[in-house]
């Protein structure tokens, strides 16, 4: 089997199973936020404060952002794979949505920490 640097071992299995868990963590975390916008009355700064301020809510906020990472990273990757043919424009282009990505988490990372 020729490998490809972009696949980075990667095998179709691989790739549906961290969609589908991805997907998973990203609907959770989605059902809960609509849950507190639901559920609090009025939102203000000091209950958004507070939401975040629980150590729960940071983590749960950071592995949604990681899913994100993942099911953007294959799902670029399954586009650009399926509709750009030459190499070299698909290298590029997958260089720049993954170094934006890593801004994305970042700056979430710094964020959710207060760093």
């Amino acid at each position: 089997m020729v490998g490809n640097i972009a696949t980075l071992g990667r095998n179709g299995v691989h790739d549906f199973i961290l969609i589908r868990a991805s997907a998973i963590v990203l609907a959770l975390y989605s059902i809960f936020m609509m849950c507190f916008f639901i559920c609090t009355p009025e939102v203000t700064y000091e209950a958004w404060s507070g939401l975040f301020s629980n150590l729960g809510m940071k983590i749960f906020t950071i592995l949604a952002v990681i899913a994100v990472l993942f099911h953007a990273w294959i799902g670029i990757w399954q586009v650009l794979t399926d509709y750009v043919k030459n190499v070299k424009l698909r290298g590029l282009l997958q260089f720049i949505f993954t170094i934006t990505l890593f801004v994305y988490v970042l700056a979430v990372l710094l964020t959710v920490w207060g760093v």
